[in-house]
């Protein structure tokens, strides 16, 4: 506490001041200046790729050792503590301490959120545990984004999709460490079928910057990531804003049940790559940054690749466009966390106003989209806007990506018209509920979109529909429950998630959501109090996550009262 160390004062100066023996900090090890700089070859000693060098480093010593963390902030002429602080944020990084022991050298994290827990994993995990002992270390891992085939368990980089102990153990003994990397149209086979064909037309004057944006407007896309504002006014937005201006691309993708921007990376990635050319054309941006979580490492790949074979052929000139991987931290899909982790910070939320489409990625005005958003844009334009908002159901326009999982025979990404009722959804693209399970709830946004019973299974899933019960669709996340699940029980593994997840920032959410999670662990909640908690979080929390984390505790309020009373 301060003040009450005697020498405090003495410190401060006057009578009896101390005098440093030597430099203040902790001296850089020679050998591991070497071993840093060997890493960094001819890399830029910039603040912005400290994330990049962390990953370069735990990858090559599969951890971060406290010299190699001294020796990095002397390369790139910063304090130790702001490395440090930024290495021990984010989930991925593995900081050990002076004589701490370091960890194996291969980990298996098991997805422990709600699909995968619905799927089995405690019990995988323990299984795990007990079996591979302490030569592979076991530890649980919040949504890896490959919700349709839970159980997971992640070998090294290797995702092991519908787990069993089995496979896992066989996976190891294989060293199959490294993600396979899926099949997909590389940048052949899309050139073949007209690919970039559109964003070359645009640099050569064929078509307008306003034409362009007149068609997203008309064709009533909206941001695919959560938020769901208009792409169209968007781009009039970042292009009114004096330049220079970037663009950031958000494949952060972390929201529990979501999974279909690695779905469409695995299988088209040119497309996206030439809607954000053209979003970024017609927004008047000079520069291109891609940020990518760490769980999607075969997409990692498969960008690095085709990156590489579009700036060596390059159909158009191209913007310099940077790809930067994340270091697992949900908070970072939030899209000004993302650019403080691209800038090579902490992922935390800045305040707002000023907003990123004015000061945004170095203070730069920034257009911030999620992937699918601009995976659409060429498809829209070659159809016409009218093709577009022609789809949709209830009263809605539009398409929507729905990543859907749990009690259902066919999980996985399902395309289908905005507005579709979850009981359509189910019936029509799912194949079903899954035998001798009923129907009996559902997440129709992930961890934040709240819950409801299946009695409101007729509802239009699109933005703004479920405004009033208190959900939202989001990312079109959709967690399907059965009568063998609790709705109690989902909101306890979301709101887990969140206590895991927040920042520390602010007080409302770090401290709200362990709050709520100590309060709804009782059989019996009280009530009057999650409701105190749950508007002070949602009033008072920066971001998003700590304003939303109460939405699934309060349905479970609203619509399952008889699971906790």
């Amino acid at each position: 506490m301060k003040g009450n160390n005697p020498s405090e004062g003495a410190r401060r100066g006057g009578g009896g001041r101390k005098v440093r023996s030597g430099m203040k900090g902790r001296s850089t090890e020679p050998h591991a200046l070497v071993e840093v700089r060997k890493l960094l070859a001819e890399s830029p000693r910039r603040r912005d790729l400290l994330i990049e060098y962390l990953h370069r480093i735990q990858d090559t010593f599969g951890h971060l050792a406290a010299r190699h963390l001294v020796a990095l902030a002397a390369e790139l002429k910063m304090a130790t503590a702001e490395v440090y602080e930024v290495a021990t944020f984010y989930h991925h990084f593995d900081v050990v301490k002076e004589n701490d022991v370091a960890p194996p050298v291969l980990t298996v994290r098991v997805c422990d959120s709600l699909s995968c827990e619905m799927a089995g994993s405690r019990a995988l995990m323990k299984e795990l545990q007990d079996s591979l002992g302490s030569s592979v270390r076991v530890i649980p891992a919040p949504c890896v984004g490959r919700c349709e085939t839970a159980p997971v368990a992640v070998v090294g980089r290797n995702p092991v999709r519908n787990a069993t102990a089995a496979s896992v153990i066989k996976a190891i003994e294989a060293k199959v460490v490294e993600c396979d990397e899926p099949k997909y149209v590389d940048f052949a086979a899309y050139r073949r079928a007209g690919g970039y064909q559109l964003i070359a037309d645009c640099l050569a004057g064929k078509r307008t910057r306003d034409d362009l944006t007149k068609i997203m407007e008309d064709s009533g896309l909206r941001g695919l990531g959560g938020a769901g504002f208009p792409v169209g006014r968007k781009w009039r937005t970042v292009a009114a804003a004096s330049g220079p201006r970037v663009m950031a691309v958000n494949i952060d993708e972390g929201e529990v049940g979501t999974f279909k921007d690695r779905w469409y990376l695995e299988r088209d990635p040119h497309r996206f790559l030439e809607g954000m050319l053209v979003a970024a054309w017609a927004s008047g941006v000079g520069e291109i940054y891609i940020y990518l979580r760490d769980e999607y490492a075969g997409c990692r790949a498969v960008l690095e690749r085709e990156l590489a074979k579009l700036q060596r052929t390059k159909p158009c000139a191209l913007p310099p466009i940077h790809l930067r991987r994340g270091a697992g931290a949900y908070i970072c899909g939030e899209e000004s966390a993302m650019i403080e982790s691209i800038e090579g910070k902490r992922g935390m939320p800045r305040h707002r106003p000023p907003f990123v489409a004015q000061v945004g990625l170095f203070g730069y005005p920034t257009l911030e989209h999620n992937m699918e958003s601009v995976y659409w844009v060429r498809q829209i334009v070659e159809e016409g806007a009218a093709w577009f908002a022609s789809h949709g159901r209830h009263g809605r326009k539009g398409l929507r990506s729905f990543s859907v999982s749990g009690r259902v025979n066919k999980p996985g990404v399902h395309l289908a018209p905005a507005g579709i009722t979850v009981r359509e959804l189910i019936s029509e693209y799912c194949g079903g509920m899954l035998q001798d399970h009923d129907f009996y709830g559902y997440l129709p946004g992930g961890a934040s979109g709240g819950i409801l019973p299946a009695a409101m299974g007729d509802l239009p899933l699109d933005f703004d529909t479920l405004n009033a019960h208190g959900c939202f669709i989001g990312s079109a996340a959709v967690i399907v429950l059965s009568d063998k699940d609790r709705a109690s029980t989902a909101a306890r593994s979301m709101v887990k998630f969140f206590s895991e997840e927040s920042c520390g920032q602010c007080t409302p959410c770090r401290v709200g959501t362990i709050k709520a999670l100590e309060l709804m662990k009782k059989d019996k909640w009280d009530q009057p109090l999650l409701r105190e908690l749950s508007q002070a979080m949602a009033d008072a929390s920066i971001c998003g996550l700590g304003q939303a984390a109460p939405n699934p505790l309060m349905s479970v309020i609203k619509f399952f009262p008889q699971e906790i009373s």
